[in-house]
């Protein structure tokens, strides 16, 4: 069984690329996967090991300068749900491409997991998911707004076509771990919104915390990695991937005659050019033979 840590810290970073070479020297060390983000911002990712590798790696980030109080969100992995380590200077940790949001100003109210049903039931409450739109259609709360984006940086152009519609409400939002939240709502007050709350520690401690039979939550929460979904106390889902697109697939969406394993799926078929189809083709067929091998294609 591995343990799967999922973090992000908002903080100063004069230099960020100067912590690379100890994070990669670590990992490798420890034998950890997963992906970590770094930027001016702070840093962003999730990561799997054994409790001795993910312990060895949090003491780490918490020596980093402003990361002390960096807190981070606990699941597990019948198999590790990563193939390799990657560690990534980026612009943003999450991107959003708004140059004067900062989170470290100031962000909405944040609201504990046993205390968001209440909250969003509200009637003066306009919920909005701030998750990409594959994430919404597999999970989401009762009653959500999904305003069907494709990536976060979408959001605001989203936020400018459709306020009017909030006038007079409280705007209550989620996402996976809390980060996005973070942007988007700092953004929403920046806009002039006053009253904005979030869901703290995310879609993901919010599964944790509230037992299934008091939950407003409906279906399954993306993850980015292997397992593809966790339900109720962060179970591992039922959902896959289709490796061409990245999209989670339900059961009988792998029976449709336009899925392929590895090549195609009904989300992505009319996306991709024959060429590209042949070029997953053949990635398959490496994968397979290094399956027979006893070897792990990295994909």
């Amino acid at each position: 069984m591995f343990t799967v840590a999922a973090l992000y810290h908002f903080t100063r970073f004069e230099d960020p690329d100067s912590l690379r070479p100890a994070l990669v020297a670590l990992c490798e060390r420890e034998g950890l996967r997963g992906t970590l983000l770094v930027a001016h911002e702070g840093i962003n990712g999730t990561v799997a090991g054994n409790r001795g590798q993910i312990d060895a790696l949090l003491a780490h980030l918490r020596a980093l300068p402003g990361c002390a109080d960096l807190e981070h969100k606990e699941s597990t992995a019948s198999d590790m749900p990563f193939n390799r380590m990657k560690i990534r200077l980026k612009r943003e940790i999450v991107t959003m491409g708004q140059p004067d949001v900062d989170p470290l100003a100031g962000t909405g109210h944040y609201v504990k997991p046993a205390d968001w049903n209440e909250l969003i039931q509200s009637e003066d409450v306009a919920v909005i998911d701030t998750r990409n739109d594959y994430e919404v259609a597999i999970g989401t709360f009762e009653g959500a707004i999904d305003p069907q984006t494709r990536s976060f940086g979408e959001f605001p152009a989203w936020w400018e076509a459709n306020k009017d519609r909030f006038h007079n409400k409280r705007i209550a939002m989620f996402c996976t771990g809390g980060i996005r939240c973070e942007k988007s709502t700092n953004y929403l007050l920046g806009q002039g919104v006053e009253d904005v709350y979030h869901l703290q520690g995310g879609i993901l401690k919010y599964l944790e915390e509230v037992p299934e039979s008091a939950s407003t939550w409906d279906g399954e929460c993306f993850v980015f990695d292997g397992r593809v979904s966790v339900g109720h106390g962060l179970k591992e889902g039922e959902l896959k991937l289709c490796y061409a697109c990245r999209r989670p697939l339900q059961p009988e969406d792998m029976r449709r005659a336009e899925y392929e394993l590895g090549v195609s799926c009904h989300h992505c078929l009319h996306e991709t050019t024959p060429e590209d189809r042949d070029r997953f083709r053949e990635r398959q067929t490496q994968i397979r033979l290094a399956t027979k091998r006893g070897e792990k294609h990295i994909g």
